[in-house]
């Protein structure tokens, strides 16, 4: 065992005990924390190593990062959480990176009781696409299975000012409703811009966005040990579930959008549906695949988008969290684009400044992922050309 192993082990064992001796009181808050500590005990030992893709101190760290971000949103989002009285609470940032962040959008969710019945205001605040998709599954922390159902901006009212109001339940309303139904859990919204900026770094975004349950519950009572100890399990089931619980799927399950070939694209089967993917929606058109380059190789990716209401490509490391971006380009959408005389687009992936447009940064990781969205597509989208290029070739 080396010296790192040892001092984590050491670490873990002090914090158990410690937390186990708390726990001998009857706080049930101090037991939580107890198994809290073991939980990050079994992913430094179960989950951060080759077996997950983690070979090199980079990677390993990545899956550290994932792990802090992770907690990060545990507690921020699963902590408190009161069906009775959700809050919206904003996803991801560019210091907050799960489940697929984009340069690109701002995502918010809450959580809901399937039974009730919730008023929802907001205001576009200009994005070129806002949809509201509940979650099945996602109770308790779990995250979600599946879609039941998605409302995006066609379908509800919105005023001239882009304001709107939506009532989420489970009876229906004559507009604007978004339906709940047994095992919906949470609601999650998203926000697109096609800016030169990337949105999610903008530091004066904000988008207006309540949600309120339409029969006042009254004030919640303040978190006593039990609650503290049902909150510390939530962020438990959270972080498991995005780490040592995470699927990890054979190419042969995986939806057809998903290449089963390295530094290629595949297609989508047409009518395909997203609904059984946890924090997907209907109406976007994905396509993904795994990239692998060496220091002076360069992903040349040739095609056309289609009519659409957004679209852009982004990359991901192993752990679905994109690199840097405040300063660094690591996404393009259509604004962003330079494009060909004929209107087609070339994008290149590489190390260094290949000396064209459309150049997008992986910050030195040479494996990774490729991620393109497109939504509300009014034709099929064009196939993706991939070619590796040595990056000296191009300029």
């Amino acid at each position: 065992m080396d010296h790192s192993s040892s001092t984590i082990e050491s670490t873990t064992s002090a914090a158990l005990a410690g937390a186990a001796q708390a726990a001998a009181s009857g706080d049930a808050a101090a037991g939580a924390f107890a198994e809290l500590a073991a939980m990050l005990a079994e992913i430094e030992a179960g989950y951060i190593g080759p077996d997950r893709r983690m070979h090199t101190p980079q990677d390993r760290a990545a899956g550290r990062y994932l792990v802090a971000n992770a907690l990060q949103h545990g507690f921020q989002f699963w902590f408190e959480a009161d069906p009775k009285r959700p809050v919206f609470h904003r996803w991801l940032s560019q210091t907050k990176k799960l489940l697929g962040d984009n340069p690109d959008a701002v995502y918010y969710g809450a959580i809901t009781d399937p039974a009730g019945t919730y008023r929802i205001r907001g205001n576009i605040q200009g994005a070129a696409y806002t949809s509201f998709c509940v979650e099945t599954g996602a109770q308790e922390g779990h995250l979600s299975k599946g879609v039941i159902s998605t409302l995006n901006d066609t379908e509800f009212d919105v005023a001239p000012d882009g304001s709107f109001e939506i009532i989420a339940s489970p009876e229906p309303q004559s507009r604007n409703w978004l339906r709940l139904e047994p095992g919906a859990g949470s609601i999650t919204t998203r926000h697109y811009w096609e800016w030169e900026r990337s949105a999610a770094a903008d530091p004066t975004l904000h988008v207006p966005l309540w949600i309120e349950p339409v029969e006042n519950p009254g004030p919640a009572a303040p978190m006593d040990d039990a609650a503290v100890a049902a909150g510390i399990h939530r962020v438990i089931n959270f972080v498991r579930g995005a780490t040592i619980d995470f699927p990890d799927l054979p190419p042969e399950v995986m939806p057809a959008w998903v290449s089963r070939e390295v530094n290629r694209f595949s297609g989508s089967e047409p009518g395909e549906s997203n609904t059984e993917i946890g924090y997907a929606a209907k109406d976007i058109d994905y396509r993904q695949t795994v990239y692998e380059l060496d220091a002076d190789q360069a992903l040349v990716m040739r095609g056309r988008f289609p009519r659409c209401r957004f679209a852009n490509v982004v990359l991901w490391n192993h752990r679905l969290q994109t690199p840097p971006y405040r300063y660094r380009r690591v996404s393009l959408n259509r604004r962003q684009v330079r494009y060909e005389r004929d209107g087609s687009f070339q994008i290149v992936v590489a190390h260094r400044d290949p000396g064209v447009p459309n150049w997008i940064d992986p910050a030195g990781v040479r494996s990774g992922m490729i991620f393109w969205r497109f939504l509300l597509p009014e034709e099929e989208v064009p196939p993706i050309e991939a070619k590796v290029v040595n990056v000296g070739t191009l300029g």
